[in-house]
C-alpha cells in the first residue's frame, strides 16, 4: 500500500495532450508506482538470491537467478517511463521502493537452495497476482497501452515462476 507521501506524488504533474482522462491517468500512475516499487524490490531480492545461493546446484541456480534479475530489471525502466508518459512522477528511489513494495522481505541469509527457490517462487507469485489485477484495472480504465505493458510482464513472470517451481517439484 503506498504511503501518503507517495500517493500525493502519483497525481499528474504537468500538462499533456494525452487524451486519456486525468482521473484514469492518475489511477494508472498509482498502480504503476506500486508496480515500480515491487519491481525494484523483486529485482534486488533476485540479486540477493543470486549472490548468496550455495549448494550442489550453485552454478545452475546462480545463473538462473541472475537471468531472472536481468529480465525483471528491464521492466523497471518500462514501468517508470509509462508513468511519466501519463504525466506522472515515477517514484523509484531505493527508499521509496522499500517503503512501498507489497513484497515480503527476503529471508535472512544463510538459507538452503530450496529455501531460495521457495522464497523466489512466493515473490514471483505475489508479483504476478498484482500484475494480473493491474491488467483488469487498466482495462476498466481504458488505458490499453498500460494494459499491454502489464500483459507483457504477466507472460514473462508466469514463465519465470514456472522455471523456479520446476526446481521444487518432485518426480512421481
Amino acid at each position: 500500500m503506498p504511503t501518503k507521501h507517495l500517493e500525493a506524488q502519483t497525481r499528474t504533474t504537468f500538462n499533456t495532450r494525452n487524451d486519456i482522462p486525468a482521473s484514469a491517468r492518475n489511477e494508472c500512475c498509482r498502480l504503476l508506482n506500486t508496480t515500480l516499487a515491487a519491481t525494484l524490490d523483486l529485482w534486488t531480492q533476485l540479486k540477493q538470491a543470486h549472490w548468496n545461493v550455495k549448494g550442489p546446484n550453485f552454478y545452475q541456480l546462480h545463473l538462473l537467478f541472475d537471468e531472472l534479475a536481468t529480465t525483471v530489471y528491464e521492466y523497471i525502466d518500462m514501468v517508470a517511463e509509462r508513468i511519466t508518459a501519463l504525466s506522472g512522477i515515477a517514484n523509484g528511489t531505493a527508499r521509496q521502493s522499500a517503503s512501498n513494495s507489497f513484497l515480503p522481505e527476503y529471508p535472512a541469509i544463510p538459507i538452503t537452495e530450496k529455501d531460495h527457490l521457495k522464497a523466489l517462487a512466493d515473490r514471483l507469485a505475489a508479483y504476478g497476482k498484482h500484475i494480473r489485477t493491474s491488467i483488469e484495472k487498466t482495462d476498466e480504465l481504458g488505458d490499453q497501452a498500460t494494459n499491454d505493458l502489464y500483459v507483457e510482464i504477466a507472460r514473462t513472470i508466469d514463465a519465470k515462476l514456472w522455471f523456479i517451481e520446476a526446481h521444487l517439484q518432485e518426480n512421481h
